[in-house]
């Protein structure tokens, strides 16, 4: 618990001051006109001038137009996207490519009911939920890895 030390407004010196408006800060100087008309003014104009110098000084490139119709080759989702952009990028049926990544989490959330009546916690006496893991983890990783490469290798990652 902290204690919280009150000013003693009895005091004549400090009464002076707090009748001066110098109570404000460490030094004793009052906030008007000193900083609301001297300081801030000029933070303020400075930051202004700082932007439109880096605005003037680097301007941002505009790029060519945007055509909603026309990918780029090169375009990537964020790396966490990668297995489920890998799927619908070699599946050649997109409906097909949908519901396998809808499988996912439909089976991982079968793998509780499925070993529900398992008491332990260590993996190696959950077999079905240690397979389900390893077996996902390398599916992910793979498919992961392979969409980062070209279309035609990126099923084998070019090993076959």
């Amino acid at each position: 618990m902290s204690v919280t030390k009150k000013p003693d407004l009895k005091d004549p010196l400090l009464k002076l001051k707090l009748a001066k408006g110098m109570g404000h800060n460490y030094y004793g100087e009052p906030a008007w006109p000193n900083d609301l008309l001297y300081i801030f003014p000029v933070v303020i104009l400075g930051s202004f001038a700082g932007v439109i110098g880096l605005a003037v000084l680097d301007p941002a490139a505009i790029g060519e137009p945007a055509n909603p119709f026309a990918t780029p080759l090169e375009i990537l989702p964020e790396w966490y996207f990668y297995p489920v952009f890998q799927l619908l990028r070699t599946v050649p049926n997109k409906l097909l490519g949908v519901l396998l990544m809808a499988a996912v989490p439909a089976g991982l959330l079968t793998v509780p009911f499925i070993e529900g009546i398992n008491k332990f916690q260590n993996p190696f006496r959950r077999p079905v939920a240690t397979a389900v893991f390893l077996l996902g983890t390398v599916a992910a990783v793979w498919l992961g890895i392979g969409a980062t490469l070209p279309i035609d290798i990126s099923l084998t990652l070019g090993f076959f």
